[in-house]
């Protein structure tokens, strides 16, 4: 590997951790659209999926205290159950139509909700409405990897303080996306050449994710608001513009 190849892999590996160590989500939305410069889909999505793991874990200690499991174990059982749903309709269903629904979904709502101000705290259907989302959120990564959006978007319209929202995205993020990597290396998919990348990769992602829970702990409740709402947007961008852009 050629010192720029390496840059670039430093880079994704630094702005997908800093992300997932702000948010508790979002190590794709960074890293793949840098990682994708140098390495294929095949390899790019699984070494994301061990950049994401790694990272959760790695911050995990500095929320723990904090995490309200309450709140987080219904979205994670729905995700968990969902996931593998997802992963059997992939021969079945086309990825790139629920890419540009979600995307849609994700340009409209965080605009909207940025721009009410009023403080939201939407109670509907309690924890079996949090379980519903978590299983959408789980057949959208095991269709297309995209977990997260979903109860990312939901939690932030609960009402909770950011430690809990916090909480809840990292919790999801990390079970679901833990359960994606181990199907795929039972599954064969996760080749040598990722772990060797990981590897690489693993030191930058490490100090991403350190950044970014510094940064997260010097927010308060409606500047992590306005980052997730950001976040999203973002991500709704990307998914459009893969699910029309030419090929």
């Amino acid at each position: 590997m050629d010192a720029s190849t390496y840059a670039i892999l430093l880079a994704g590996a630094l702005a997908g951790g800093f992300v997932s160590g702000l948010s508790g989500f979002g190590t794709a939305l960074m890293a793949l659209g840098i990682w994708l410069y140098i390495v294929p889909p095949a390899i790019a999505v699984p070494l994301v999926l061990i950049c994401s793991v790694s990272s959760q874990i790695s911050t995990l200690p500095s929320m723990w205290k904090v995490i309200d499991f309450k709140l987080a174990w219904p979205f994670v059982a729905g995700g968990l159950v969902g996931m593998p749903i997802g992963a059997l309709l992939v021969a079945r269903a086309d990825p790139q139509n629920f890419k540009l629904s979600v995307g849609v979904m994700l340009l409209v709502f965080p605009t909207a909700l940025y721009f009410i101000r009023k403080p939201m705290a939407f109670r509907f259907g309690g924890r079996i409405a949090d379980t519903c989302v978590g299983f959408a959120g789980g057949i959208l990564g095991g269709l297309a990897g995209l977990s997260g959006p979903l109860p990312t978007l939901w939690a932030s319209i609960r009402g909770w303080t950011k430690d809990q929202r916090r909480g809840v995205f990292q919790i999801f993020n990390g079970s679901v996306l833990g359960a994606a990597l181990c199907l795929q290396i039972a599954s064969g998919f996760v080749k040598l050449d990722v772990f060797w990348l990981a590897m690489l990769a693993l030191p930058g992602t490490l100090i991403g994710a350190n950044l970014g829970m510094r940064t997260y702990h010097a927010l308060n409740d409606r500047n992590f608001y306005d980052v997730v709402l950001a976040l999203l947007f973002l991500s709704g961008l990307g998914l459009v513009w893969s699910s029309i852009a030419p090929r």
